[in-house]
């Protein structure tokens, strides 16, 4: 499939330059938009339902890639600004536009860097693949897979790049697919980059914790892959040797796997005679009320059942911190930094996330609402838990974040307000 540009690739979307695009087109298209999400479906048969989920599809795409547009125009607006008022250093310059990009997208600082950069890589090359992206013909997740495969070539090899998928059906491929045809492209193309890509991934291996809905967490390896399939092997060899075994079989085959992995990695001869310290948000309510439904709360894991940790045959250290409605009780302190037992109520507040808006990070730094250079003072009420980037980026000229009667409120430099989560610090 060759892509044939007659005329050229509009720089815009129709009606993009005239007057009052942005404030009144968009508005009468969302507008039109809830108008057919409430219209009665009853009359339609399936197949003009099946179509009209098909042009929804598309048109989805179709906006995706209208927003990717002003993505970009706001960056290059806004690091023009930026510039012309003596910042020149590219980090700080980036993360200032990723920051507000992400507010505005209603996403984490890393979908919102995700999306500068699709944005901006789509002019650089990719061409064809932007004119697809235009047609609604691909969605996001197809276009950001294959501009994070091209993130490290110049501007002539992602063209080749291309031109090289312009020879394939590209809306017929699944994602994994087309990541896979872009990556071999790239080595194809560029293979001193691309090896050196591999070599920094390995570099970058690591194990991570997230959690999981139910009381359950995510470990993952990132691991070189010859390391990773030989993992998944041994723990596939550990399920024959016990299904082979003359005694019942009383677990499935991932049962035995995840046992496996958990007694291999801590050394203990079941999965369940593991050692814990833990801390635990229990609900003052249901000290008073024993038959309170009311659930305790492992921070950054979300809700468990009280008696959970008691099905554990090791050693168990919890460490309860008494919440009301959600919110940790008491604790304040005159230091300069947050500290010690005050430290750990405010992640603890915070269920060991982030609390600017839209953010999931884990929580890496303790701020102080009305700074500490203000007379901020270091107290419970005025801290908050956030990451590195939303600590960082509120120091930028432009940036305010305030406690007011709503909760916690951040203003960007563009004038637009974002109030934390309920389960922050607000």
């Amino acid at each position: 499939m060759t892509a044939v540009h007659e005329p050229p690739l509009p720089d815009t979307f129709p009606g993009a330059g005239e007057p009052g695009f942005p404030q009144v087109d968009l508005t009468l298209m969302q507008l039109v938009i809830e108008q057919a999400a409430t219209a009665d479906t009853e009359t339609c048969t399936e197949a003009e339902l099946i179509d009209q989920i098909q042009q929804i599809e598309s048109l989805q795409n179709s906006l995706a890639a209208l927003q990717a547009n002003r993505i970009r125009a706001f960056a290059r607006a806004h690091v023009s600004a930026r510039i012309s008022a003596g910042v020149v250093e590219p980090e700080k310059l980036e993360r200032a536009a990723v920051a507000q990009i992400a507010l505005a997208c209603r996403v984490s600082p890393t979908e919102g860097r995700s999306r500068l950069r699709t944005a901006r890589d789509l002019r650089e090359g990719l061409d064809h693949v932007r004119s697809l992206f235009v047609a609604g013909e691909l969605s996001r997740d197809k276009v950001s897979a294959i501009v994070t495969a091209t993130t490290d070539l110049d501007r002539g090899e992602r063209a080749t790049v291309d031109a090289r998928l312009a020879d394939h059906d590209l809306p017929r491929l699944g994602t994994g697919r087309l990541r896979d045809l872009t990556r071999r492209l790239v080595a194809e193309i560029a293979p001193d980059k691309f090896t050196a890509r591999v070599d920094t991934a390995r570099a970058q291996r690591r194990v991570t914790l997230r959690p999981a809905p139910d009381a359950m967490t995510y470990l993952t390896a990132y691991l070189p892959v010859e390391q990773g399939v030989a993992c998944l092997a041994a723990l596939r060899k550990a399920f024959v040797d016990v299904s082979v075994d003359p005694a019942p079989l009383t677990r499935s085959r991932g049962q035995v796997m995840a046992d496996t992995l958990v007694e291999r990695v801590t050394g203990k001869a079941t999965a369940t005679d593991i050692d814990l310290e833990v801390q635990v948000m229990v609900p003052v309510e249901a000290l008073i009320d024993p038959d309170s439904p009311l659930p305790a709360e492992i921070p950054g894991h979300g809700p468990v059942p009280v008696d959970l940790l008691a099905t554990t045959t090791g050693q168990k250290a919890l460490r309860r911190l008494f919440t009301r409605n959600g919110i940790v009780i008491g604790g304040e302190s005159r230091q300069r930094f947050f500290t010690g037992l005050l430290a750990e109520l405010l992640k603890a507040r915070a269920r060991h996330r982030c609390t600017e808006p839209y953010c999931d990070a884990p929580a890496r730094h303790l701020d102080h609402i009305d700074r500490a250079i203000d007379h901020g003072p270091t107290e419970l009420d005025n801290g908050r838990a956030t990451c590195e980037f939303h600590n960082h980026v509120r120091e930028q000229p432009g940036w305010s974040v305030k406690r007011t009667t709503e909760g916690v409120r951040t203003t960007t430099p563009t004038g637009h307000t974002y109030l934390a989560p309920e389960d922050g610090s607000a």
